[in-house]
């Protein structure tokens, strides 16, 4: 056995992988225990792609492998940030990868309700940008040499990589690619990048601090403060007009003696003892009332600092406040990512988890998070979020069913808010938007996937976004002398593929071939389309394919 791709995992994604390799007309063998690597003919093999949930186990497989063949091509998943860095430096042919950096920007995108995703391409950034048809007729005729990428029609059946000539109606939703001056000449807005939006002010973090300090207080501290100040101010006035002591108190004798009588101090530089009786009434008097208000007041205090019962409802004390914010539910590898990403670009984040030992709960603190303990399926943890106020909400936890469940449930306490769903399963996924009309259902091993086959396959994957609920890619692959694409034209080329760019060496890179353009040995060819068809289509650019089995 030679040229075969060795797989290792047994989830979902591992399951997608193989299955896309087999259909690529790879030979797949399955590895579930890194003992058992040496069985399977590492140094005869392309590929070896440890895509396991255990970070152990695939850092293992991995440096295992490389050891077995320095030549082997070897694509890990790993979340960990650090052994990621640390296992890419010097890793040789291959990718180390993480599921959560693949798939986090796609439900960025989705909560801020952007439709504009920018990939670099050969030095030049392109801009996938949709937008609604604003009249009928042609895209060519609407959007003139601007490559379409898709069309959703008003019956949601989409038509990827359609012609410019095909004809469009009013309403209809159409994914365009171009460059930021292409896309801008037809009238069509980019959005900015995220990290150029601008983060929370200072004056309104201190003023969401002091409203935070304010509502941690029992609203009986005022009260006890209150009569503690009137105590005070009475007893230095009166002390300052009645005190029989020549030539008589001074206004800050007279705060000072009420000040240490009212904390039962007494240092003995004032005294009572040859004052009239009424007046030494009135001491007694404010000794038992300082010592009482003094003990409040402590007490409130005491219970601000020190109580557990507040320091874990922090998370609903400072959402009180919020507004516009993204609501996350669920604080796992991906979870935490996507937090990360959207207060990197400014925007107000409150997360709603069940487990009060959650791992990520302390980076969460350092982002400056608030975190509502709580199930996302009761409508009162979700009050607490202020769901009614939020711009959108992602549901991300490991559990698809608990997913689900907690977007029925907004659904139908907050119609009117974005709701963004993660599905592991891709036909789970795409059962559940349609039988229950969610719009931004996403799916990790469907945004992944692609990925971890472009580098088992040795090509160029660029990035990944979706349209509609339909994934896309754009990709890159030299044409070797001999394969499948050298010497075809555009025109032959797959119909659910496009090519936007054509690098030749020492010639200008040419933007949006036309369909007489002729593929040659030694071109790098960068194509945009659905990621089965693109897959396939960059995987002839090579001189050799995998091995059938």
């Amino acid at each position: 056995m030679e040229g075969h791709i060795i797989v290792c995992g047994a989830d979902a994604l591992a399951e997608r992988i193989a299955g896309e390799l087999r259909g690529a007309g790879a030979t797949v063998v399955p590895v579930q225990d890194p003992r058992t690597l040496d069985t399977a003919d590492v140094p005869s093999a392309t590929a070896v792609v440890c895509v396991g949930e255990d970070d152990a186990v695939n850092l293992e497989i991995a440096l295992l492998a490389r050891q077995l063949s320095p030549r082997v091509r070897v694509v890990a998943r790993l979340a960990n940030g650090v052994l990621r860095e640390a296992v890419a430096y010097g890793n040789g042919p291959g990718a180390i990868l993480d599921v959560a950096d693949l798939a986090a920007p796609s439900v960025v995108e989705a909560c801020l309700s952007r439709t504009t995703h920018t990939i670099a391409v050969a030095g030049i950034d392109f801009v996938v940008s949709g937008t609604e048809v604003p009249r009928a007729g042609t895209l060519r005729e609407i959007y003139g040499d601007l490559a379409p990428v898709a069309v959703i029609h008003r019956d949601a059946s989409v038509t990827a990589c359609p012609g410019r000539d095909v004809t469009v109606h009013e309403g209809d939703w159409t994914a365009m690619i171009g460059t930021a001056d292409e896309l801008a000449a037809q009238g069509i807005a980019v959005s900015k990048p995220l990290a150029h939006n601008k983060v929370r002010r200072p004056l309104r973090r201190l003023t969401d601090a002091v409203r935070v300090v304010r509502d941690d207080i029992n609203p009986m501290f005022y009260r006890a403060l209150a009569v503690s100040l009137a105590l005070l101010i009475g007893s230095t006035v009166l002390l300052r007009y009645t005190y029989q002591r020549p030539p008589g108190m001074s206004w800050i004798d007279a705060l000072y003696f009420s000040t240490e009588t009212i904390a039962t101090v007494g240092y003995g530089d004032f005294s009572f003892m040859e004052q009239p009786a009424w007046l030494r009434l009135w001491g007694i008097g404010l000794m038992f009332a300082g010592v009482t208000t003094t003990a409040i007041l402590v007490a409130f205090i005491a219970d601000v600092l020190l109580s557990r019962r507040l320091a874990q409802s922090a998370g609903l004390r400072r959402a009180r406040h919020l507004h516009d914010h993204v609501i996350v539910v669920g604080l796992g590898s991906f979870g935490i990512r996507v937090v990360d990403d959207l207060v990197r670009a400014g925007y107000d984040v409150a997360v709603i988890e069940r487990d009060e030992d959650n791992r990520f709960l302390a980076t969460a603190r350092a982002l400056d998070v608030p975190i509502i303990f709580g199930d996302a399926t009761v409508r009162e943890t979700l009050e607490s979020a202020r769901v009614g106020h939020a711009r959108a909400v992602a549901v991300l936890t490991a559990n698809d069913m608990v997913n689900i469940e907690t977007g029925i449930v907004l659904r139908e306490h907050a119609p009117d808010t974005t709701v963004v769903l993660r599905v592991y399963d891709r036909v789970l996924g795409a059962a559940v938007a349609q039988r229950f009309g969610f719009e931004n259902v996403r799916s990790t091993v469907e945004l992944a996937a692609p990925w971890f086959i472009g580098a088992a396959l040795g090509l160029q994957v660029l990035g990944t976004f979706s349209a509609g609920q339909h994934s896309f890619m754009v990709g890159g692959v030299r044409v070797e002398t001999g394969s499948e694409l050298d010497g075809v034209r555009m025109a032959d080329l797959s119909t659910q593929t496009r090519v936007i760019a054509i690098t030749r060496p020492g010639v200008a890179t040419r933007l949006h071939p036309r369909r007489d353009t002729q593929l040659s040995a030694g071109d790098t060819a960068y194509l945009v389309g659905p990621y089965r068809e693109l897959l396939a289509t960059l995987s002839k650019g090579q001189a050799t394919t995998a091995t059938t089995g």
